[in-house]
């Protein structure tokens, strides 16, 4: 469990081009318990950079939990999820799909490329309010995630 009395931060890569959709997600977790720094990218190409620590993203830390939007710009989200789980240095990051795509074909591929859940945005500011807190909740509190110990 990550509380606010543990020393370091959880770090949080939100992935989503939608700027109102980046603020809805922003103020419900603020309301967080945990402590946890949020890190946006707003396209596909934008967060293997992140994830990869290059370019403007040299010095940014590893997430433990990628929140990814499937359409975006650039790069989309079924190949950020090919690619994140092609490379060893990524594969065990948690990566929750957060998107308004409620194709059945989408939720398929997605799992198929080893998402750890699909979860398709409410449209009502309530509700996603609600699912977003309940991300944060089941990942960051109740899960054991994999120690950071001896990654970059």
């Amino acid at each position: 469990m990550n509380t606010k009395e543990n020393l370091k931060p959880a770090q949080m890569l939100l992935v989503e081009d939608n700027e109102d959709d980046v603020e809805l997600t922003l103020t419900a977790l603020e309301e967080s318990r945990i402590r946890m720094d949020i890190h946006v990218v707003s396209d596909g190409s934008a967060a293997m950079r992140f994830l990869r620590n290059q370019g403007e993203y040299h010095d940014k830390p590893r997430p433990d939990l990628i929140l990814l939007d499937l359409n975006l710009p650039v790069m989309d989200g079924r190949e950020v999820l090919k690619d994140i789980r092609e490379d060893p240095d990524l594969t065990d990051i948690p990566v929750v799909v957060l998107t308004t795509s409620q194709s059945e074909e989408d939720v398929l591929r997605m799992y198929k490329l080893h998402a750890n859940c699909y979860i398709t945005k409410p449209v009502d500011f309530r509700q996603f309010t609600q699912v977003v807190k309940q991300i944060e909740g089941f990942w960051l509190q109740l899960v054991k995630l994999p120690s950071k110990k001896g990654l970059r």
